[in-house]
C-alpha cells in the first residue's frame, strides 16, 4: 500500500507549537512531546486523527489505556463488556486528579414502559429545585443498536436536564441481535407515546416535549418524528439528532476519510448493521436508510450535530440537507477537531461543552416558542 507523505518533515512537525492545540483557552492545555509525536505520525500517514483537538485526543489516549478490543472481532456479549468513551472520560478525570462523580444538581428515578417485547427501563432526570410542570426531553442513547445502555450514556441527559431546566426521560430499548430490526424503532415510538401519556406524573408538561438522540439514538428520534407525523400523534416541538445513523451506505466520503478513526470506525459500523438487520433487504428500509428512502416532509424543526472525525459525519449532513430540501426547518452544527461520542464530554472537551450549550439553547427556544429553524453555516 502506498502512503501519501505530506510535505512537512517530522522534525518540523515536532518543533511546531500548533500541531495539536487545545480547542479553546477553556481547555488550558499545552501539547506534550507525546502529543506532538502522535500528531506528527498521524499527519505523515494521512490519518484523520491528525486533526484532533488536544482535549479530544487526551480522552482517546485515556480510553486506549483501558485496552479496548476490536469490536468487529467480538461477539455482541463480549462487545458489551468493552470500555466505552464514557469510561475514557472517567480515566482521564482520574489521571487529572478530578472527581468522576455524576454532575450535581440533578436527581434521578427509575420507571418503565411497555413494548411489544416486554417492559423496558426509563430513567427520569429532574433538575434540583425545579418547580411546576417542566418541559420534557425524551432521550435515546447510542451504541449501534447493539451495545451500551442508559448507564453508559448518563452524562448527556444530566447536562441537558440541568441546562435546559427540563425533565429528561432516558429510554432503554431492545438490543440487536437478540431483537432484530425494527424492534428498536418500535420501542422508541412506544417510549415516546408513554412519555406523552405520563409526563404529568413525573412533573413534565406534555405540551412542551422534544426529542434528543445520539448515534443510533439519532436514527430513533428521526423515526419517532416520522411515526408521530404518520400516526397522527402529537409532534415533538424539536428533534435533536447528534451524529445520527441516518443511512446504510458505508462508502460516503466521511466513511472513506474516517475508515480507521477512533472511537468509531468503518468496520464497527459494518458490524453494527450486520448484527441488527434480519436480511440484506432491511438495509434499504427507510427506517434505516433514512437519507436514501424516508419521506422527510412535514417534520418538526430539527437540530443536527456532526463531528468532523466521524464515519457518520456525512449521514448527519445529508439528513440536514434533505430535511431542508423537503421544506423543513433545520439548524446544522458541525464541530471540527472532535470525534464521534464527543457530545456529553463537556467537562473535559471544550467543543463538547459548546455543542451541549448550543443544543440547550435550541431546546429552550423551542419550549419558549421562539425557535427560528435557521440553518447554521458549515
Amino acid at each position: 500500500m502506498q502512503v501519501r507523505i505530506k510535505t512537512h518533515s517530522i522534525a518540523a512537525l515536532l518543533a511546531g507549537t500548533t500541531l495539536l492545540t487545545a480547542s479553546s483557552v477553556w481547555a488550558q492545555e499545552t501539547p506534550t512531546m507525546k502529543d506532538r509525536l502522535d500528531g506528527a505520525v498521524s499527519t505523515v500517514t494521512g490519518s484523520p486523527m491528525a486533526d484532533l483537538d488536544l482535549d479530544m485526543k487526551h480522552v482517546l489516549d485515556a480510553m486506549k489505556t483501558l485496552d479496548p478490543k476490536p469490536i468487529p472481532k467480538l461477539s455482541p456479549q463480549e462487545a458489551r463488556q468493552q470500555p466505552s468513551a464514557a469510561d475514557g472520560v472517567k480515566a482521564l478525570l482520574k489521571e487529572q486528579g478530578k472527581s468522576t462523580a455524576p454532575e450535581a444538581g440533578v436527581s434521578t428515578r427509575e420507571l418503565a414502559y411497555e413494548t411489544a417485547g416486554g417492559s423496558q427501563k426509563v430513567r427520569i432526570y429532574t433538575p434540583d429545585g425545579a418547580t411546576g410542570p417542566l418541559p420534557v426531553v425524551v432521550y435515546y442513547h447510542g451504541g449501534g443498536f447493539v451495545i451500551a445502555d442508559i448507564d453508559t450514556y448518563d452524562a448527556t441527559p444530566r447536562a441537558i436536564a440541568k441546562g435546559a431546566k427540563a425533565v429528561v426521560v432516558s429510554v432503554e430499548y431492545r438490543h440487536a441481535p437478540e431483537a432484530k430490526f425494527p424492534a428498536q424503532q418500535e420501542d422508541a415510538f412506544a417510549a415516546y407515546k408513554w412519555a406523552l401519556a405520563n409526563a404529568k406524573s413525573f412533573g413534565g408538561d406534555p405540551s412542551k416535549l422534544a426529542l434528543l438522540g445520539e448515534s443510533a439514538g439519532g436514527n430513533l428520534v428521526t423515526n419517532v418524528a416520522i411515526a408521530a407525523r404518520d400516526g397522527n400523534v402529537e409532534k415533538p416541538l424539536r428533534v435533536v439528532a447528534v451524529y445520527p445513523m441516518a443511512g446504510t451506505n458505508l462508502d460516503t466520503p466521511s466513511y472513506k476519510d474516517n475508515a480507521s478513526a477512533k472511537p468509531l470506525d468503518k468496520p464497527m459500523m459494518g458490524w453494527f448493521y450486520d448484527q441488527t438487520v434480519r436480511n440484506d433487504a432491511d438495509r434499504s428500509d427507510p427506517r434505516l436508510d433514512i437519507v436514501g428512502k424516508a419521506d422527510l416532509k412535514g417534520l418538526p424543526p430539527f437540530t443536527v450535530v456532526t463531528a468532523q472525525i466521524d464515519p457518520l459525519h456525512d449521514d448527519g449532513k445529508m439528513l440536514a440537507d434533505k430535511i431542508k430540501a423537503a421544506g423543513g426547518q433545520v439548524t446544522y452544527r458541525d464541530y471540527p477537531g472532535v470525534t464521534h461520542e464527543f457530545f456529553g464530554m463537556g467537562n473535559v472537551v471544550a467543543k463538547a461543552k459548546q455543542a451541549e450549550d448550543a443544543v440547550i439553547g435550541d431546546l429552550k427556544a423551542a419550549f419558549a416558542g421562539t425557535a427560528t429553524g435557521t440553518t447554521a453555516p458549515r
